[in-house]
């Protein structure tokens, strides 16, 4: 008898502690639950202004497991008709969890539908997301399923808040022409203001291709930073202002899902091209168009789906 006093006293305090370890968990999953909230609400609180308005966009009938996002990069809030600066193919392979990253220079003379040829970036000018994407695959055959759109001082305090003590990135040379502030060589962690002018610097050598690779260097950098363990506390923060600060065909609910399934997939690699290629480009000139890139169209085209592997 007394040994069955001792086993239901035993029991009783194992079932103590159990119910006391699940209101303890309870408890941190309401104060995680209220911090998220917080967190993403304050977030779309900081992204009070205006966003670019949403834009007409018809996608492209998704015929694999593979995604394509078309990136742009604007220099105004949509006041005024603009130009695109920065305009990437960001294809997602939901099967692998692997992602490619495709640029476009800007300067490619480009046959815009319903207009004479311009170079690339006019596309938007001229049309919008619609009218860039219709040239895009015009000419190089690459289904576009949704886009991303985002002003330059958008992407500085998006990058201030993902990051508050800035993101590493090796700066190659002395910086500072046009881009308003000044970057000496070296290792160091830029703030969202210096990474954008870092992206953007091309008075050099390299021009524009140069600023292209750093571009593409940007992407992999935030990319890091984005899936980082130690970055999480900022994530709800970061979400809730994307959402006040990036156009997109995408709802809330579609975008939280996507980043869900990249993070669940696991380790992210990005490959990256630039189009165009290596000696498929001459230099060329128009008066209407200025100095132009005119490219090797069916070179350039057959590239892009391999690296794609839309065969």
């Amino acid at each position: 008898m007394a040994q069955q006093d001792r086993e239901t006293r035993y029991n009783k305090k194992r079932l103590r502690k159990g119910r006391l370890l699940i209101f303890l968990l309870l408890v941190l999953f309401i104060l995680c639950g209220v911090y998220i909230v917080q967190q993403y609400n304050s977030g779309k609180e900081y992204a009070s202004q205006t966003k670019i308005p949403e834009e007409k966009f018809v996608p492209d009938e998704k015929v694999n497991k593979i995604e394509n996002y078309l990136i742009l990069g604007v220099d105004s809030r949509g006041e005024e008709k603009s130009r695109t600066d920065t305009m990437m193919l960001l294809s997602w392979n939901r099967e692998t969890n692997k992602m490619k990253l495709v640029s476009f220079m800007r300067d490619i003379y480009a046959e815009i539908p319903g207009f004479q040829s311009y170079k690339l970036n006019t596309a938007y000018y001229l049309g919008g997301v619609q009218l860039l994407k219709d040239t895009l695959t015009n000419m190089f055959d690459v289904p576009i399923h949704h886009y991303a759109l985002i002003d330059f001082k958008s992407f500085e305090e998006l990058i201030d808040i993902l990051a508050p003590n800035g993101i590493e990135i090796y700066v190659e040379k002395d910086m500072s022409a046009y881009i308003g502030v000044s970057l000496k060589q070296g290792t160091q962690r830029l703030n969202g203001q210096q990474l954008l002018g870092y992206a953007r610097f091309r008075h050099d050598a390299e021009g524009d291709f140069g600023r292209v690779a750093r571009q593409q260097k940007v992407i992999e950098a935030l990319k890091d930073e984005l899936f980082s363990p130690s970055n999480v506390k900022n994530l709800p923060k970061f979400v809730g202002a994307a959402q006040g600060y990036i156009t997109s065909d995408l709802t809330s609910a579609q975008e939280l899902k996507t980043v869900l399934s990249v993070v669940a997939g696991g380790p992210v690699t990005i490959e990256k091209m630039t189009v165009p290629l290596e000696g498929t480009y001459s230099f060329n000139s128009y008066s209407h168009a200025g100095s132009v890139l005119e490219i090797d169209k069916e070179a350039n085209k057959t590239a892009l789906h391999e690296f794609l592997q839309l065969k």
